[in-house]
C-alpha cells in the first residue's frame, strides 16, 4: 500500500487474525478498552497505519502490538503474523518490598 495509507481498525483486527470474526473485531473497537497510539477508540472505523501501536485488553491479557505492514486481505495464519510485532508490557514494581509469590 502506498505510504500514508490507513485501513479500518476492525479489518485490521480481522485480516491480523487478532478476532476470529469481523463482528467481534468491531467488538474490540467498539467496547472502549483499544487504545491506538494511546488515544482511547471507541469506533471501529479509526484509521490504522505502519507504525501505530495498538493496547487492548482480549482473552484476560493484555496485549500490546506494532503495526509492521497493512494487510490486502485475510490472509494464512504464516502471513497474518507478518503483519504485527507483539511488544512487551512493562509491569509495575512491587511496592515496599511485597514479593507477588509471598
Amino acid at each position: 500500500m502506498a505510504e500514508g495509507a490507513s485501513i479500518r481498525l476492525d479489518r485490521f483486527l480481522w485480516f491480523a487474525r487478532i478476532a476470529k470474526t469481523r463482528s467481534a473485531a468491531q467488538a474490540i473497537a467498539e467496547k472502549g478498552t483499544l487504545r491506538l497510539d494511546g488515544r482511547r477508540i471507541e469506533r471501529a472505523a479509526a484509521p490504522v497505519r505502519v507504525g501505530c501501536i495498538l493496547v487492548f485488553p482480549l482473552y484476560g491479557q493484555v496485549r500490546a502490538l506494532r503495526v509492521e505492514a497493512l494487510p490486502s486481505r485475510r490472509g494464512p495464519p504464516a502471513e497474518a503474523a507478518t503483519l504485527y510485532t507483539p511488544l512487551e508490557i512493562q509491569r509495575p514494581n512491587p511496592v515496599d518490598g511485597i514479593e507477588s509469590g509471598a
